[in-house]
């Protein structure tokens, strides 16, 4: 059954972050409704609980890690997926 799931995240900086998160969430099966407040870098969505981690390694993998989950020299390589996830969403809007 599909449930609101909240992901507070980093690195969601323009309108070319959401497309990119929108569009990568939307292709895990079972994920809808995919609200994103950038300036709380809250993500909320509608899938399934059991979906939950591999919603957050998806959300990861482009550089939108949830809070607190990463630091150092992986905060920094976050930090670059996000804006390579950036581009390609200004790009594709």
């Amino acid at each position: 059954m599909n449930t609101p799931l909240t992901f507070d995240v980093e690195n969601i900086k323009c309108g070319g972050c959401e497309n990119s998160i929108r569009k990568g969430l939307c292709s895990i099966a079972g994920v809808s409704e995919v609200h994103i407040d950038r300036e709380q870098q809250r993500i909320t969505l509608l899938a399934d609980e059991s979906e939950r981690s591999a919603i957050a390694e998806k959300l990861r993998s482009m550089g939108y890690p949830e809070q607190g989950t990463v630091a150092g020299f992986q905060s920094g390589l976050a930090q670059a997926k996000s804006m390579v996830s950036c581009a390609i969403g200004k790009v594709s809007a």
